[in-house]
């Protein structure tokens, strides 16, 4: 695994990821895309469970105008998930229109302007079901064949994705088990969500966005501690659980990639990407600023926010918000 770390670190994150998959025999698992049970045309998986219904239901038990963000700056040299792992281009910001050095004397109007360039999957973002598939299909049975193009996807882009507006449920990990953060690699169990959820006197419902602290957001913007091969995260297990079980409609994390790196199933790169996005249609949020709702103990809360409407993109940066409401019964 090492030395195919080293490798990646020269290849672009398309031929990185394919070499890690293509040295495995087979998937841990399922090896087959999933077929949604909102018919053929689906493109948003899970993302059907939400109602106009569902919206007023949890926008009615606001209670506070207290709003949390809970999006992290984009600037350049910030912490990244590829750059380092697999060669990614990094977040860049550049002036293209500026004012006039000086006391401004020469210049009636000024103005300013800035380009960027970043992959899509930098800062808070979240991964549409386009980012992982299984045999050259994505959930649904969308063939690579018939729908990606050099500008991208045209089908499950995040353009497709609605805003979202849900409950949402932070599980505190991290201070359940009376630590600032997970061990390195640590895999979250079932039994730990469970034991989480007791502590905080929270229960999960079906079509929440269910959001996991580590704990690893308390060392942000620290880049030497904030690697993709190095992070807690879930575990299979604990993914098949909320996404199962618990018919969660979206998860999160604060940590870089939603589960455990290196993944303890061999056989599997990243076996919790591909079960949520390719097999169940379960998409997902990375690099949550958590730390404000832990500190103040805000387990249940309206969860606002929208993908930028990217087209054919498999991700999209996003800044959501957290208002807390009145506990359910």
């Amino acid at each position: 695994m090492k030395r195919l770390m080293t490798q990646t670190a020269k290849l672009g994150a398309a031929a990185a990821l394919a070499a890690m998959l293509a040295s495995s025999p087979a998937l841990a698992g399922g090896d087959k895309a999933g077929k949604s049970p909102w018919g053929p045309q689906d493109e948003i998986g899970t993302l059907n469970m939400m109602t106009d219904a569902s919206r007023q239901e949890i926008l009615q038990r606001i209670e506070t105008g207290k709003v949390y963000d809970l999006g992290v700056d984009l600037f350049v040299g910030m912490p990244d998930c590829c750059s380092a792992a697999f060669g990614d281009p990094t977040y860049q910001m550049w002036m293209i229109h500026a004012p006039a050095r000086g006391d401004g004397s020469g210049e009636l109007l000024s103005h300013s302007s800035e380009a960027i360039s970043m992959n899509t999957h930098t800062g808070t973002h979240i991964d549409t079901l386009s980012h992982f598939g299984l045999h050259g299909k994505l959930f649904n049975g969308v063939s690579a064949n018939e729908a990606l193009g050099v500008r991208g996807w045209s089908k499950s882009g995040a353009e497709k994705y609605p805003p979202i507006v849900a409950r949402g449920v932070l599980i505190d990990v991290a201070k359940a088990k009376g630590v600032d953060i997970l061990p390195a690699s640590y895999a979250i169990t079932v039994d730990d969500l469970k034991e989480a959820l007791a502590r905080q006197a929270t229960t999960l419902s079906e079509g929440d966005v269910v959001l996991v602290r580590t704990g690893q957001m308390s060392a942000w913007p620290d880049k030497s501690k904030l690697t993709l091969f190095t992070q807690s995260g879930l575990s299979l297990e604990a993914a098949e659980w909320l996404a199962e079980e618990q018919k969660s409609m979206v998860l999160g994390a604060d940590n870089l990639g939603l589960e455990s790196f290196p993944s303890t199933n061999r056989e599997n790169f990243a076996p919790v990407h591909s079960y949520l996005l390719a097999e169940k249609g379960v998409s997902f949020i990375e690099l949550l600023w958590l730390e404000e709702l832990a500190r103040n103990e805000v387990y249940e809360f309206a969860f606002i926010t929208s993908p930028l409407k990217l087209r054919g993109a498999s991700g999209s940066p996003i800044r959501p918000v957290a208002i807390p409401v009145k506990r359910g019964s």
